[in-house]
């Protein structure tokens, strides 16, 4: 009866864990330590890490699967794991400091989220062709690339919409317009092989209007790379190995917090890395720069 008893205390532990790992947000965990993103959006958003001090956040947390991960360290978190980090304490003390929480409030955000996520539909894809979205492109300066994206129609939460499209690795698709930045499916990366890398070397962007840039500059001769367009540089974990399979890395990312960082991390992680961002140094990205500068082809 006793080892019934114990293996039935487990079970409940266990499933407790998992209750609160599920049902409480987060972000009202991280709140309670007073901690408060550095930037976010309404899905993620960038913290300073949980142990230690930096200048630039490494902790990536994500709202809807109530989880967050250290760059820095390679650390993933849950609530639970949150609280033992920031008291020092055993799960069963981090569920006692959890106890006065909340429990609805993340359920009915994830709700909401996946409901959102569910109600899209892609209508039409096919080759640029709407005057609005010639003009976005030529306003970005990367129409010669036009062959590269597609034109998207979709419909979201029962409206109909339409922007530049950028496939990634998982078949989700980046959506640009002049109002708006979204992804419709899975976040991926995408990662473009060339047959003529000889060379052994990868080119590493944000975002895909960079690379569009990149691709405007580049000589069309000189076009023997592989090419990797993060698409968030929240999905840098998903390249770190095939990252090791190069010789040469040559980085392209934004002037900003995340791109630093990310910048660091890949250079401090690998050998021979060129960080190209000196070339448009006081603007946020390449297309910024191309856009405000004369420029000239590589």
């Amino acid at each position: 009866k006793e080892n019934v008893d114990k293996k039935f205390a487990l079970k409940k532990k266990k499933m407790n864990c998992e209750e609160v790992k599920e049902k409480i947000s987060i972000k009202t965990v991280l709140e309670s330590f007073n901690l408060f993103p550095v930037k976010e959006n309404r899905k993620t958003a960038f913290y300073f890490a949980l142990d230690r001090e930096e200048k630039i956040p490494s902790l990536s947390v994500d709202f809807v699967k109530n989880k967050a991960f250290d760059f820095g360290t390679g650390k993933s978190y849950d609530v639970i794991s949150i609280v033992q980090q920031m008291n020092q304490c055993s799960v069963s003390e981090a569920l006692k400091y959890l106890e006065k929480f909340d429990f609805s409030v993340q359920k009915e955000f994830q709700n909401k989220e996946t409901k959102q996520q569910k109600e899209y539909k892609i209508l039409n894809v096919r080759k640029i062709q709407h005057p609005a979205l010639i003009q976005y492109l030529k306003f970005r300066k990367v129409y010669e690339q036009k062959e590269q994206v597609k034109e998207i129609e979709y419909e979201l939460n029962g409206r109909k919409y339409f922007g530049v499209g950028f496939f990634n690795n998982s078949g989700g698709v980046e959506i640009r317009n002049k109002y708006s930045k979204i992804c419709l499916g899975k976040k991926d990366v995408t990662l473009i092989k060339n047959e003529l890398n000889i060379s052994n070397e990868i080119l590493i962007f944000e975002g895909f209007f960079d690379y569009l840039t990149f691709k405007n500059l580049e000589k069309k001769e000189n076009s023997n790379s592989d090419y990797l367009i993060l698409n968030s540089t929240a999905m840098f974990f998903k390249v770190e190995e095939i990252l090791k399979n190069y010789d040469k890395i040559s980085l392209f990312l934004d002037n900003d917090a995340n791109g630093k960082f990310v910048k660091s991390k890949i250079q401090n992680q690998y050998k021979n890395v060129e960080d190209c961002s000196l070339i448009y140094q006081k603007f946020k990205d390449l297309n910024e720069w191309f856009c405000n500068d004369d420029c000239r082809s590589f």
